[in-house]
C-alpha cells in the first residue's frame, strides 16, 4: 500500500511539472503571435484603407467632377461630397489605429491636404452655381487634380512607411522564435531528465499490464476483435483495462453497424440516381431521337444525342458530389435542350446567371428536380406556352450566399396542394414512395439539409394556382467540403 500511495504520488508531481514546463512556451507563443498577428492585421487594413481612398482621391472625384462639368450629371446628383466623406472617414480611422509615428505624421498631412481638397471643391461647385464659364471650370479642376496627385503621393509614403512597419514586426517575430527555441530545448532537456526518473521509477510496477494492453492493441490492430486483456488487479490500470475490453467490443459492434450502414447509404444514393434519370425519361428521349432520325432531322438527332450524352456524364460525374455551378447549369441546359425538342410548341426556358460564381462548387443534381417538377407538374398542365426560368445570383451585396430558383408560368399549387406540398417537404415520411409527385423535391431538400446543414433553410415554395410557380433555395457561398474526389471554393 505505501509502495501504491508514493507511486501515485510521483507520477502525479511528475505530471504537474511536466504539464507546467510544457505551457510555457505554448503560452509565450500564444501571447506573442496574438500580439504580431493584431499588429500585421491592422497594417493591412491600413493599407488596404489608404488604397482605397487613394483611388478615390486619385480617380473617382476627379471624374465625377468632370462629368458634372461638362453636364452629363447634374450638380445635385454628384456623388464628390460623399467621396470625400468617405475619404475623411478612412483617414480618421487610420489615425485612430496606427500606432507608428511617422504613418500618424504622414495622416495628419493628407487629412490637411484633404481638408483642402474638399475646399476647393466646394469654391468649383458654388463658382458653377453662379455661373463660372468652362475655362474656369477646368482650371479648378486642374488644380483639384493637383490635389489628388499629391494627396496621392502622401498616401504611397504612407503604405511604404505601413510596409516598413510590418517589416520590423517580422524581425520581432524572427527574435521571438530563437527565443522559444530557446526555451523548448530547456525544457525538452529537464523533461527527459524527469521521464528517465520517472520511468525508472514506476516501470517495474506497471510493465506486465502495459505489455498485455500492448499485445491486445496488435490483435485488434491486426483485426482480431475478439480479444481481451484480463484485469491486472492494479488500481491505476484496472479502469483503463477494462475500458480497454469494452472498447474492442465496441468497436466490433460500430464496424458492424457502419458496414450496413454503408449499405444503406448505397442504396439511397442508387434511389437518388434512378430518381434523377428516371425510365421515362430515357425511354423519351430514345423515342425522339428514333424519331428525329427517321424524319431525317440530322441536325437536331446531333443536338439531342450530344446533350444527353452530357447530361449523363454530369449526372456520373465519376462518383464526385461536387460540381461546379458552371457544370450544375450545363446540365440543366442539357435537360432542357432535350425537353424544348420534345415539348418545343409549349415551352420556352432561360437561365439567369452571375459569371462570377460559376466555379464556385455546389452538391450536384439539386437543379434538374426542380426544373423537372416546374415541367411536368406546371407547363404541361396549363394551356398555351409555357415559361421556365432557372436563375442563380447572389442574394444580397454582402455576397455571403447564393439563391437558385426554378420559376414557371405553369399551372400553379392550389393554396391546400401548397400547404400538403410544404409539410411532405418539412416531414417527409417513413415510406418515400408515398411522397408521389413531390419525391425529387423532396430528394432535393433532403441531399440540402444533409450537406448544409443548419447553413440552408431547404426549398421554399411561392405559388399562386394559375398564374404559376417559383421553388427557390439558399446556400452559403463557402462552406467547408468532406473530400469526395474534390473541394469546394
Amino acid at each position: 500500500m505505501k509502495r501504491n500511495k508514493n507511486l501515485r504520488r510521483t507520477l502525479l508531481l511528475t505530471y504537474i511539472f511536466l504539464l507546467f514546463i510544457t505551457l510555457i512556451p505554448s503560452v509565450y507563443s500564444v501571447l506573442v503571435s496574438q500580439i504580431h498577428t493584431r499588429q500585421y492585421n491592422q497594417i493591412i487594413s491600413n493599407v488596404s484603407t489608404a488604397n482605397r481612398i487613394n483611388l478615390i482621391a486619385k480617380n473617382d472625384i476627379p471624374s465625377e467632377l468632370w462629368e458634372i462639368i461638362c453636364g452629363k450629371k447634374e450638380i445635385e446628383n454628384g456623388d464628390q461630397n460623399k467621396m470625400c466623406d468617405e475619404i475623411t472617414t478612412g483617414l480618421t480611422l487610420m489615425l485612430i489605429t496606427s500606432k507608428n509615428a511617422e504613418s500618424r505624421e504622414k495622416l495628419e498631412v493628407a487629412t490637411r491636404a484633404n481638408t483642402t481638397l474638399r475646399r476647393n471643391i466646394d469654391m468649383l461647385i458654388i463658382n458653377m452655381k453662379n455661373g463660372s464659364t468652362v475655362t474656369q471650370n477646368e482650371a479648378a479642376l486642374d488644380e483639384i487634380r493637383t490635389i489628388t496627385a499629391l494627396f496621392s503621393d502622401i498616401m504611397q509614403d504612407f503604405v511604404v512607411t505601413e510596409i516598413e512597419s510590418a517589416n520590423e514586426t517580422n524581425r520581432s517575430l524572427r527574435n521571438t522564435s530563437i527565443i522559444l527555441t530557446a526555451i523548448q530545448i530547456i525544457i525538452t532537456v529537464l523533461a527527459v531528465l524527469i521521464s528517465i526518473n520517472s520511468f525508472i521509477t514506476v516501470s517495474g510496477a506497471i510493465q506486465k499490464p502495459i505489455s498485455d494492453m500492448e499485445k491486445l492493441s496488435t490483435k485488434v490492430a491486426n483485426g482480431d476483435l475478439t480479444a481481451r486483456i484480463d484485469i491486472p488487479h492494479v488500481d491505476e490500470l484496472d479502469t483503463l483495462a477494462s475500458n480497454l475490453n469494452t472498447m474492442t467490443e465496441q468497436i466490433d459492434v460500430l464496424i458492424k453497424k457502419n458496414m450496413e450502414e454503408q449499405k444503406n447509404f448505397q442504396k439511397a444514393e442508387m434511389k437518388a440516381l434512378q430518381a434523377q434519370i428516371t425510365p421515362h425519361f430515357l425511354y423519351n428521349t430514345f423515342d425522339t431521337i428514333v424519331w428525329l432520325a427517321e424524319e431525317e432531322h440530322t441536325e437536331e438527332v446531333v443536338k439531342i444525342t450530344k446533350a444527353f450524352s452530357d447530361f449523363l456524364r454530369i449526372s456520373l460525374s465519376r462518383g464526385h458530389e461536387w460540381i461546379t455551378i458552371s457544370q450544375e447549369l450545363d446540365h440543366i441546359k442539357n435537360y432542357l435542350t432535350i425537353q424544348k425538342i420534345r415539348y418545343a410548341d409549349i415551352l420556352n426556358y432561360k437561365i439567369d446567371a452571375d459569371e462570377s460564381l460559376m466555379e464556385f462548387k455546389i452538391i450536384k443534381l439539386v437543379l434538374q428536380p426542380l426544373v423537372e417538377n416546374a415541367i411536368y407538374h406546371g407547363i404541361k398542365n396549363k394551356r398555351g406556352r409555357g415559361e421556365l426560368k432557372v436563375s442563380v445570383h447572389y442574394t444580397d451585396e454582402s455576397h455571403t450566399a447564393i439563391q437558385f430558383s426554378v420559376e414557371d408560368n405553369g399551372a400553379g399549387f392550389t393554396e391546400e396542394r401548397l400547404g400538403q406540398v410544404r409539410n411532405e417537404l418539412r416531414t417527409g415520411a417513413q415510406d418515400s414512395e408515398k411522397l408521389s409527385s413531390v419525391y425529387g423535391l423532396y430528394n432535393v431538400n433532403k441531399k440540402l439539409k444533409l450537406y448544409y446543414g443548419e447553413q440552408t433553410e431547404g426549398i421554399k415554395i411561392e405559388s399562386e394556382a394559375g398564374k404559376g410557380s417559383k421553388i427557390y433555395f439558399t446556400i452559403p457561398l463557402f462552406i467547408d467540403v468532406p473530400y469526395t474526389g474534390g473541394s469546394n471554393v
